[in-house]
């Protein structure tokens, strides 16, 4: 009953507050959409957090609400159902944040973390490289501590919102000579200072929410390490389990959405009446069901390969969704009028579902080598 009355507030807050200018935003952002109506998604999100709708499972003493693992499932869920707009603080508030709280000093916790509840500063992730994609252990990106300050060279790339974000979380090689997971350090780096060059990528959809970020001699305080030098892969990877926690249920409202939309299409094009179709369409619905079942049985647990078998699950659905949007549209798929459309946009973007987050080859090693006990790829 509490947790019905809970689902209830929060349906009931956002249909009063998803009105007037807001009302326009159901629907628009996230991926591959990042670029839709940015500037008010932010004055959305926070809305949000002026009504304490932010960072929800962060313990209360860090501003969030302390949520049970049941009663932020039912928020995630509600607030996709509801159609708002994809969240523009997600990587603040479900990566960076959850990472300070585990390991950040308490002066790193109490710089950053207000700031991503209120959602004054926005953050990405500085991970991959061209040289270091999926095989992230491989990063050259350089930082030496002088004068106080780390002083930070290298290139990232991939970066998601790096062109509207204030800083990022940098994995970076401290230590000269060091390799693999060895020497690395994760450094909290601003991007709006001269050593900084960020230059959007103009993507398949074209779309431009992905970035190259160059540092030449860019600086951080000393203090910006987390969890200490040469700490920087177990961060890291923390960060990772972090990021496919319980805001995938509210992930499977959008695709089921979307699904729902590909049928209606299917209907008034006529491209329902083909079987095949139907049929595939049906086990897509029926995948969703699997991936749901999936995600709530690992809420709550370490990370670990249940967390690549999640991510290789979703990926590959996804993926198949989007070449169904073209079955069900038929040869007007292939005709882009000026801009592309909803379902020609989720085809392309989702090219990529299976290579961004840990690519299905890498997620697919490691539940060989953990999860099986097969022996590890030569390299």
């Amino acid at each position: 009953m509490e947790l019905t009355r809970f689902r209830r507030e929060v349906a009931e807050w956002l249909a009063d507050n998803l009105t007037g200018e807001f009302a326009a935003l159901r629907g628009l952002g996230g991926p591959g959409r990042e670029h839709e109506a940015f500037d008010l998604r932010l004055a959305w999100e926070r809305r949000l957090a002026a009504a304490g709708w932010t960072c929800v499972g962060w313990p209360v003493e860090f501003g969030g609400r302390g949520l049970s693992l049941e009663e932020q499932v039912a928020f995630h869920e509600e607030y996709a159902a509801s159609g708002a707009p994809a969240r523009v603080n997600h990587i603040g508030e479900q990566l960076l944040g959850p990472t300070l709280i585990a390991f950040g000093t308490p002066e790193q916790r109490a710089r950053f973390l207000p700031k991503i509840v209120a959602v004054e500063e926005l953050w990405c992730q500085g991970y991959s490289e061209p040289g270091a994609g999926s095989d992230l252990a491989a990063v050259s990106t350089s930082a030496e501590l002088r004068d106080g300050e780390w002083v930070v060279n290298g290139q990232k790339i991939w970066t998601s919102l790096a062109h509207v974000a204030d800083w990022c979380f940098v994995l970076a090689r401290t230590e000269r000579g060091s390799q693999r997971h060895r020497g690395l350090s994760y450094l909290l780096v601003p991007l709006r200072q001269d050593g900084v060059t960020v230059r959007p990528i103009q993507q398949l959809t074209g779309t431009s929410e992905f970035n190259e970020v160059f540092f030449d001699d860019a600086r951080t305080p000393a203090a910006m390490v987390v969890g200490g030098p040469g700490e920087g892969w177990r961060i890291a990877m923390a960060t990772l389990g972090f990021e496919r926690g319980v805001s995938t249920l509210g992930q499977q409202i959008g695709f089921r959405r979307e699904l729902d939309g590909i049928e209606a299409e299917a209907k008034r094009l006529g491209t329902w009446e083909d079987p095949l179709l139907r049929a595939d369409l049906e086990r897509a619905r029926i995948g969703l069901r699997v991936l749901r079942a999936h995600a709530l049985r690992t809420l709550g647990q370490a990370a670990g390969p249940q967390v690549a078998v999640g991510k290789l699950m979703w990926a590959q659905w996804h993926r198949g969704l989007g070449e169904l949007a073209v079955r069900a549209r038929g040869a007007r798929s292939l005709v882009a009028d000026g801009e592309l459309d909803e379902w020609q946009r989720l085809f392309l973007f989702t090219r990529a579902d299976t290579i961004y987050g840990g690519s299905d080859e890498i997620e697919r090693n490691i539940i060989a080598e953990r999860v099986l006990g097969l022996p590890k790829e030569a390299r």
